[in-house]
């Protein structure tokens, strides 16, 4: 009997300490790539960065002012085309569909969700850029659009079904249609999870490349509206790290530093705000 104990506790040990062994290992490996990314970039940071242009080829300085705003621009035209379509498809998901539809639909979203970022900036390029004889904003804005939708439609649903059914009965018996139900119950009881999701789905695309190379490719100045090729975080940082020049890959550092707190801020933000719990409303 002792030695039956003696060796229960040698394996618990053992797989304890296995299990803290990895677990520092691969912390360890995340605060060495931020430290080191941190250390790089944070060095190479400055005014000229946030404000100027870049600087014309060979020359030393600039910074990347239209590229931090292109990303801005592609992003907030992707969550304008992807939250919208993957809230909805989310709600319709949950709500209404049945058993064999509900099942059809998630496999397609799960399938969807897997296909590379490379093949959507492919399949965009033949149904927009080529189509319109040019790269744009518009294009990059569709192309990670699309990348959003899947993670949508399966945050908005799994918060949706952890909205308990008491709720959704407790409306009905007072005799609130079901479409009143949802809006004015349900979603307002998952909302909080719901922001976090798309938080989370903007953090994804953030930082997607390939797409980008497809779709709105690059440019060096201003990008005026939509219609026109403009720079992005993600593919200046490709194009200078790539480069021949040391001042190149000082300013790819920085922009990566600069997009790396972007996802950060993103990601602890939507913690947050999931961290406070499921609203119930009240009255």
């Amino acid at each position: 009997m002792r030695q039956s104990t003696l060796g229960k506790k040698v394996v618990n040990y053992t797989m304890f300490a296995l299990t803290g062994a990895c677990v520092i290992f691969a912390v360890g490996v995340l605060f060495f790539i931020l430290g080191y990314l941190v250390y790089n970039g944070g060095k190479s940071l400055s005014i000229s960065f946030f404000t100027q242009l870049p600087a014309p080829v060979g020359e030393t300085g600039g910074g990347m002012a239209n590229a931090i705003l292109g990303s801005g621009k592609v992003l907030l035209l992707a969550t304008a085309i992807g939250i919208p379509v993957g809230f909805l498809g989310g709600v319709y998901l949950s709500e209404y569909s049945q058993h064999t539809s509900a099942f059809v639909i998630r496999y397609v979203t799960d399938l969807l969700n897997g296909v590379p970022s490379i093949v959507i900036g492919i399949v965009v390029y033949g149904l927009v850029v080529a189509r319109m004889g040019h790269y744009s904003t518009f294009a990059g804005g569709v192309a990670l659009g699309i990348m959003m939708i899947p993670i949508s439609v399966r945050s908005t649903d799994e918060f949706l079904h952890a909205v308990p059914q008491s709720l959704r009965e407790a409306s009905l018996a007072l005799g609130a249609p079901k479409w009143k139900t949802i809006v004015r119950v349900v979603i307002p009881a998952a909302m909080r999870g719901i922001i976090s999701g798309t938080m989370l789905d903007l953090a994804r695309v953030a930082g997607e490349t390939a797409p980008l190379l497809f779709t709105a490719l690059g440019n060096q100045f201003w990008s005026s509206g939509w219609n026109a090729p403009t720079a992005t975080l993600p593919v200046m940082i490709y194009n200078y790290a790539t480069g021949p020049y040391d001042d190149w890959h000082r300013q790819a550092w920085a922009a990566g530093f600069v997009l790396l707190t972007l996802v950060l801020l993103i990601n602890v933000t939507a913690r947050l705000a999931l961290s406070r719990g499921t609203y119930v409303p009240r009255g």
